[in-house]
C-alpha cells in the first residue's frame, strides 16, 4: 500500500530547548496498582540518561507515557519541548522508540523493513530506500540486508530494531531495555551503536536492569524503584553516597553466614549486606589501613572459614542494595 507524501499531518516547528525530556509529578494506575506514584526526571539535550530498576518498579510505563503509548493520571511530561499528552503528534514525530522485544516483521527482509518504515513515516520511495541502505551500513547488516529476518540472531535483530527506531532521524531516542536476552558479544554490539548515537547529537533515554550497561552509557542515572525516582546523578555522584571501599567475603560453607555477618559487622561498624546464595557478605569500610587482617583475625576468631576476602570500589550495584534494600535483577 502506497502512502501520499501530501497525507502527512501538519507538524508544529522544532523546538530549542535544554532539556529533551521532562517530567514532572507524573502518576499512572492500573486498577488499584500504583504503576507511577510522583516520579519526575530530566534529561539534558544530547546526553544518554540511563534509567535503572528492578522488574515492575515503572521504567517501562514511564516510557509508554513519554512516547505518547499511555495517557498519565497527573503530572505533566514533555519530550523535544512539546507535550505528550496535548502535542502528541508533534512528539511521535521526533522520538524513536525500540522496545523489549523486536518490532520489526520476521517474514521481510532487513532491507524491506527499514523500507516499510519509511514509507509508515511518510517518505518517498527514493527517499526510504536510500535511507535503509545508509542505515544498514551504520549498524553493521549490509551483508544480511536481503536475508529474511527470521534468519537473524537476536543481536542482529536488536540493530535492526534500533535502526528501525531510527529511520526519520529523530532528535531523541527511547530504548526500553534494549539488550536484554543478548549475549555478551551482541550487547557490546548495541553499546557501540548507542554511543554511536549519543556522539551525533541524539539523546537517548534507556532503561535497563543492567548495572553495568547503565555504567557504562549514561552521563546521567536515575535510580526508580516503586514508581518514584529514589536517586540520580552521575555513576561517580551515586556511587559517592555509599561512602569508600567495601569489603567482601566469600565463605566456604552457607551455616557461618550468620556468625560471619555480625563478625564482620563488629569490625566495620555496619550492618553488612548478606547474598546468601553467593555465600558473599559485604559492607562498606571507612579505613583501609591494615583492615583485611582485623577483618580476618575476628572471622577466624569465631570459626568462620572464609574462601575469599577482598577489597574494592563501589558499584552501581552496591548503590542499587543499599537504596532499594535488593538487587537490581529483583523484583520490586
Amino acid at each position: 500500500m502506497s502512502v501520499n507524501v501530501a497525507t502527512a499531518p501538519a507538524r508544529a516547528e522544532p523546538r530549542t530547548v535544554d532539556n529533551a525530556v521532562v517530567l514532572e509529578g507524573i502518576t499512572k494506575s492500573f486498577g488499584s496498582t500504583k504503576a507511577l506514584a510522583g516520579v519526575d526526571l530530566t534529561v539534558a539535550t544530547g546526553t544518554i540518561c540511563g534509567v535503572l530498576g528492578p522488574n515492575g518498579a515503572g521504567k517501562t510505563t514511564a516510557v509508554r507515557i513519554l512516547t505518547t503509548l499511555l495517557r498519565p493520571d497527573g503530572g505533566h511530561a514533555s519530550v523535544a519541548g512539546f507535550d505528550v499528552v496535548r502535542n502528541a503528534t508533534d512528539v511521535r514525530y521526533r522520538i524513536g522508540l525500540a522496545g523489549q522485544s523486536a518490532a520489526v516483521d520476521e517474514k521481510l527482509t532487513g532491507r524491506d523493513n527499514l523500507r516499510m518504515f519509511g514509507r509508515l513515516y511518510h517518505l518517498t520511495r527514493p527517499d526510504a530506500a536510500a535511507r535503509a541502505d545508509e542505515l544498514l551500513e551504520r549498524f553493521v547488516l549490509t551483508d544480511a540486508a536481503d536475508r529474511v529476518v527470521k534468519t537473524y540472531s537476536g543481536g542482529m535483530r536488536r540493530r535492526l530494531d534500533l535502526a528501525a527506531s531510527l529511520v526519520i532521524a529523530p532528535p531523541v531516542l527511547f530504548l526500553d531495555e534494549p539488550t536484554t536476552g543478548l549475549d555478551p558479544r551482541s550487547r557490546n554490539a548495541v553499546w557501540q551503536s548507542i554511543r554511536a548515537l549519543a556522539a551525533d547529537g541524539t539523546t537517548v533515554l534507556l532503561t535497563t536492569q543492567y548495572l553495568d550497561e547503565a555504567d557504562q552509557l549514561a552521563d546521567h542515572i536515575a535510580v526508580i524503584d516503586t514508581g518514584r525516582v529514589i536517586a540520580a546523578g552521575t555513576s561517580t555522584e551515586l556511587k559517592s553516597l555509599i561512602g569508600g571501599d567495601h569489603i567482601d567475603v566469600v565463605l566456604r560453607f552457607e551455616h557461618d553466614l550468620p556468625i560471619a555477618a555480625e563478625a564482620l559487622g563488629r569490625v566495620t561498624g555496619t550492618r553488612p549486606q548478606t547474598r546468601a546464595e553467593a555465600l558473599q557478605i559485604s559492607a562498606p569500610v571507612s579505613g583501609t589501613a591494615g583492615f583485611l587482617t582485623r577483618a580476618v583475625r575476628e572471622l577466624d576468631a569465631v570459626g568462620a572459614e572464609i574462601e575469599d576476602i577482598s577489597l574494592r570500589r563501589p558499584t552501581l550495584d552496591d548503590v542499587f542494595l543499599q537504596l532499594t534494600g535488593h538487587t537490581s535483577g529483583d523484583p520490586a
